[in-house]
C-alpha cells in the first residue's frame, strides 16, 4: 500500500481486506518476516508458502517491479556494493533466494549489482535462475559492461558469469534469449 501511494494509506485498505478475510477470499498471517500482523494473502499463495517452508534451495529471478519483490516497497534495499542503490524500475531484474537479494540487473541489462561472492554456491544458483529467465525470454537480454560499479572484464565475476552461460564480447558479456 505504501509503495503504491494509496490515498489514506493502509487504514483505507484495511477494512476491505478484513471483509475479504471474513468472506474467505484472503488470509491474514505473518508472511514477510519483520512486517507485523496486518498481512494478507490469497489462500493459494498461503498453501504454496506452506509447501516451501523447508526448501532453502529456491531462487527466483523477477522483474524489480513485480509485487512478489518486496525490496523497495515493504523492505528497504540492502546497502549496495556499488556507489548507487537498486530501484523498482521497469526493465530491471532482481534475483532473490532464501537469504534475500542476491543479484540486481539494472534496466537495459548493462550493469549488475551483487550481494554474494562470485565463487559461492549462492552466486551459481542466482546466475542459473537469471540465465534461465533470459534464455526463455521472460527477462530482457543482458550485455553487462559493469559489475558492482566496476568494469566487467577485470572483475572477479567475469569467469563466474562466463561459466553461467554469458558470452564474451569486446565490450562486455552478453546473454540473449534462445531462438526457437
Amino acid at each position: 500500500v505504501a509503495a503504491e501511494g494509496v490515498p489514506g494509506g493502509f487504514a483505507a485498505v484495511y477494512r476491505v481486506l478484513a471483509a475479504m478475510e471474513d468472506a474467505g477470499r484472503v488470509q491474514r498471517g505473518y508472511f514477510v518476516e519483520g512486517l507485523g500482523a496486518a498481512q494478507f494473502s490469497g489462500s493459494a499463495a498461503v498453501d504454496q508458502l506452506r509447501t516451501l517452508d523447508d526448501r532453502a534451495d529456491l531462487v527466483y529471478a523477477l522483474a524489480a517491479t513485480d509485487p512478489a519483490n518486496a525490496y523497495g516497497a515493504a523492505l528497504s534495499w540492502p546497502s549496495s556494493p556499488a556507489s548507487h542503490l537498486p530501484g523498482r524500475k521497469a526493465g530491471a531484474t532482481v534475483v532473490i533466494d532464501d537469504q534475500g537479494l542476491a543479484l540486481f540487473v539494472e534496466r537495459g541489462g548493462r550493469s549488475l549489482l551483487t550481494w554474494c561472492p562470485p565463487d559461492s554456491a549462492r552466486a551459481t544458483a542466482a546466475l542459473s535462475a537469471l540465465v534461465t529467465e533470459v534464455r526463455s525470454a521472460r527477462r530482457p537480454a543482458l550485455h553487462l559492461t559493469k559489475v558492482d560499479g566496476a568494469e566487467v572484464h577485470p572483475s572477479l565475476w567475469r569467469d563466474t558469469l562466463i561459466s553461467a552461460g554469458l558470452l564474451l564480447t569486446p565490450r562486455g558479456l552478453r546473454l540473449r534469449p534462445e531462438r526457437t
